[in-house]
């Protein structure tokens, strides 16, 4: 069984607070009011808008050592919904990464909003968990948890395919913002 850390208490960490339970794993929850608890998870998720990622690694940066840390940000501009707040060549998790190099970072579930993640579906297809990274036993980790919570779960490459994950997240996003697909909807992947 895995214990998992989730940092953040917003629609997403609860989902996939979730998905944990149902996997048959251990979840803890952090918020901003329990910054003195130290995170015990062997996998953490940052569950946290991209703007507060910042401040918590430099809040616990630490505490993730030797542990594999989930990166679910979409950094784009929520200001203007216009385009992606990282360099055209990098990505949040690149930086996430290169922040904690004792930890063993992927990204998965910004291609998913939280009622596909929730239902298991989307348009009657199974939702399908997207998995980068360079760590093929924390994609592994990771892909184990998701599969037995119900989804499917896809190794999409190495960490850097986190730029087009990020890329995907921001499309899906801006169009469900502009009402043209549902937030219970979005993109899935048929095989």
């Amino acid at each position: 069984m895995t214990h998992v850390s989730i940092i953040g208490r917003g629609t997403m960490a609860q989902v996939i607070s979730g998905l944990v339970e149902k996997s048959g794993s251990t979840v803890e929850v952090f918020g901003s009011a329990d910054s003195g608890k130290p995170v015990t998870g062997d996998i953490v998720v940052l569950a946290v808008p991209y703007p507060a990622v910042a401040g918590v690694l430099a809040q616990r940066a630490a505490q993730f050592d030797g542990k594999v840390v989930i990166d679910i940000t979409n950094p784009l501009n929520f200001e203007t919904f216009a385009e992606l707040t990282v360099p055209s060549d990098s990505s949040a998790t690149a930086e996430i990464a290169a922040a904690l190099p004792a930890a063993r970072v992927v990204k998965a579930f910004n291609t998913n909003f939280a009622a596909t993640l929730a239902s298991g579906t989307v348009g009657g297809t199974p939702t399908t968990v997207l998995i980068a990274g360079d760590d093929a036993d924390a994609k592994a980790a990771v892909g184990t948890l998701v599969t037995a919570a119900g989804l499917r779960a896809i190794d999409a490459g190495a960490l850097a395919r986190a730029r087009e994950l990020e890329a995907l997240g921001f499309l899906q996003i801006t169009l469900a913002a502009a009402e043209k697909l549902p937030w219970t909807g979005g993109f899935a992947v048929v095989s």
